[in-house]
């Protein structure tokens, strides 16, 4: 199909309010809005003020009345527990009317709000919608945070009641929960009135009298709860991300506008039609959870899927590809991470061979840069289109996309396409002023914001201009760095402070990595920029070979530093490449680019709230060790 992409566009930006009107008619009102946009005080931009409407009832009770009612809402794929789980659409607005009653019996009402501490489970999906069917307002935190992270959270979203499990589920092992909420629960200013558990067999947990309650006990007497009419512009949620002071930000989502945006995402970016099954690989823990495993896929009669597990290990690398074949999924939507950790165990794609995939369509790469030969590698071994796109917890959905539904455009490697219809995005300098086309800058969104982006940060305005606007007025910061070509792609290279000096030269470390990453022995890598005294800094690559790779590492190091300078230049001064067992991540899959760079620079380092395996930091620490880091570089 040819591609309707600069038509709609463009449309986008020269009738905003006639574009997002056009769009909102697919959701439910219980009252008509007043204004489309108001942003007569930027950067708190508004949309469809005036109107009302519920979250939870676009997402479950009008596809029940519409004839939905026994086509399937939710999957629960658990390999960890050996547990599958499907809940039709009138199942999960049973559920979810008594989740919604059992917190209406604890005394929450509109505007309070509930904190969700939970793993990949169904329940956690329902507390959400529950939470939106009443007026609450949810903050989910990444099950198994640890105790101090919590408590700043807790703090500073003051719940009136902590919804729980009694532990997550990482690999073979239990993670008990519940100790580590009692300890923030302790150190927290603020207490909740209530806290319900979710005992899980694996590791249940002890109450306490007068607080704690348990789920299952208080869901099955409670009352069904309707839903209650909300205003466009009231928070649906908060969700936590790490600020650069330490104390967290709290992202704003609105019901109206994210309702409006979520449910266009579906067909126009990732072309997937109403009764199709959407499978978004992350965690509700994350934004990308919130959007695209709970709402939207729920929000435009999709069927979406829940996934307990790792892409390998639970039990091996074939996992994505049974649960595409098991449930028919026609979009995946994942980390380029987990596709490096499937390509790093099974280079070969031999896994792959053994489902039938005939009804998956796309892949949907986005977290991290996806580089070129991850894609390639996946595009010659699944045979369908495999698409890298950009956004962050603050817009809360794509910014940057190949629009499927619009009509595919060509494919750039290393690129996520063009922005998405809404966003003005531009690469400009540090005077805010567009640099040339190919010139590396700061990559920013001219306001306003389209809906669904984030309104403010909880009760901090000053934190959400001073974080986000005063660096470059009239834009919105999205401190990622990158360029955009003659064609109009735009190229994320790496967060503004991976831009590297070296002996003057500003050098994106993400431009290396592309390159360490053709070399057909690397599975993943990482480059950050050390301190040096005569260049300022110098860059450092880390490798992760794949699997079966059985030549001396030394060789392989000479090799990727030989492909860096010849495809970079010396100027990029690249003389270390460190081959390693494995790179400290993030629980979504972003390596900690920071915390490496700090323990070569000989900094002071604990391991930050996010991190997936503790166990890897000193690992690194030895290998940088060895190597003659460790006190301010080398």
């Amino acid at each position: 199909m040819q591609s309707r992409y600069q038509e709609v566009y463009d449309r986008s930006l020269n009738d905003r309010e006639g574009f997002w009107a056009e769009a909102a008619k697919a959701i439910d009102w219980s009252r008509p809005f007043d204004r489309v946009l108001d942003n007569s005080r930027p950067p708190f931009t508004r949309w469809f003020v005036g109107g009302e409407m519920n979250t939870c009832h676009n997402a479950i009770d009008r596809h029940v009345a519409a004839g939905r009612a026994d086509q399937v809402a939710l999957i629960y794929d658990s390999p960890v527990t050996g547990t599958i789980q499907r809940f039709t659409y009138r199942e999960l607005q049973s559920r979810v009317a008594r989740i919604a009653g059992m917190l209406t019996t604890l005394g929450v009402t509109k505007g309070d709000r509930v904190l969700i501490y939970m793993p990949m489970v169904p329940e956690a999906a329902m507390a959400m919608l529950a939470c939106a069917r009443i007026g609450a307002v949810h903050s989910v935190v990444f099950g198994g945070f640890a105790p101090k992270e919590l408590s700043t959270r807790i703090d500073d979203a003051k719940p009136k009641v902590i919804m729980a499990a009694s532990c997550g589920i990482e690999g073979a092992r239990a993670i008990p929960y519940k100790p580590l909420l009692d300890q923030a629960i302790d150190m927290a200013r603020s207490k909740p009135n209530a806290c319900v558990v979710l005992q899980r067999p694996q590791a249940p947990a002890e109450m306490l009298a007068g607080r704690d309650h348990d789920w299952r006990a208080l869901e099955a007497v409670a009352p069904e709860a309707g839903c209650v009419p909300v205003k466009a512009t009231d928070p649906l949620y908060v969700l936590y991300t790490s600020g650069t002071t330490g104390i967290p930000k709290g992202v704003v989502r609105d019901n109206g506008g994210h309702a409006v945006a979520l449910y266009w995402t579906m067909k126009n970016v990732y072309g997937v039609e109403p009764g199709e099954v959407f499978w978004a690989a992350s965690d509700v823990g994350w934004v990308v959870g919130h959007s695209y495993i709970v709402y939207a896929p729920l929000l435009y009669g999709a069927t979406g899927i829940m996934f307990e597990g790792k892409p390998v290990g639970t039990p091996d690398p074939g996992t994505y590809w049974r649960i595409i074949a098991e449930h028919k999924v026609a979009a995946l939507f994942t980390a380029p991470t987990a596709f490096r950790a499937i390509k790093r165990d099974d280079p070969k794609g031999e896994f792959i061979r053994k489902y039938d995939l005939s009804k998956f369509r796309t892949l949907f790469l986005a977290g991290e840069r996806a580089d070129p030969d991850t894609i390639q590698w996946a595009e010659q071994m699944l045979r369908k289109p495999v698409l890298d796109h950009w956004w962050q917890t603050e817009t809360g959905w794509p910014m940057a996309a190949n629009c499927v539904g619009l009509g595919t455009l060509p494919v750039k490697y290393g690129s996520p396409t063009k922005p998405v219809p809404g966003y003005e995005i531009q690469v400009v300098d540090e005077h805010a002023k567009e640099v040339k086309r190919g010139e590396t800058g700061a990559i920013v969104v001219k306001l306003p914001l389209p809906p669904g982006g984030f309104p403010t940060l909880w009760q901090n305005d000053e934190g959400f201009v001073k974080s986000y606007f005063e660096e470059f007025p009239g834009f919105y910061k999205t401190a990622d760095a990158g360029y955009m070509d003659e064609d109009g792609y735009l190229y994320v290279m790496s967060r503004t402070d991976d831009i590297i000096n070296v002996a003057g030269h500003r050098l994106s470390t993400g431009a290396m990595e592309e390159v360490l990453s053709s070399h057909p022995d690397v599975a993943e890598c990482a480059v950050i920029g050390v301190a040096d005294q005569l260049k300022g800094q110098v860059p450092l690559g880390l490798v992760v070979l794949k699997a079966g790779v059985n030549r001396p590492p030394g060789e392989i190091s000479t090799e990727c530093i030989g492909l860096v300078r010849e495809r970079i230049g010396p100027v990029a001064s690249f003389k270390t490449a460190l081959v390693v067992p494995r790179l400290p991540k993030t629980r979504s899959g972003k390596t900690l680019r920071g915390t490496m760079r700090k323990i070569a620079d000989g900094e002071a380092v604990t391991a930050p709230a996010t991190i997936d395996d503790p166990a890897v930091l000193p690992e690194i620490t030895e290998a940088l060790k060895a190597a003659g880091y460790g006190e301010k570089g080398r």
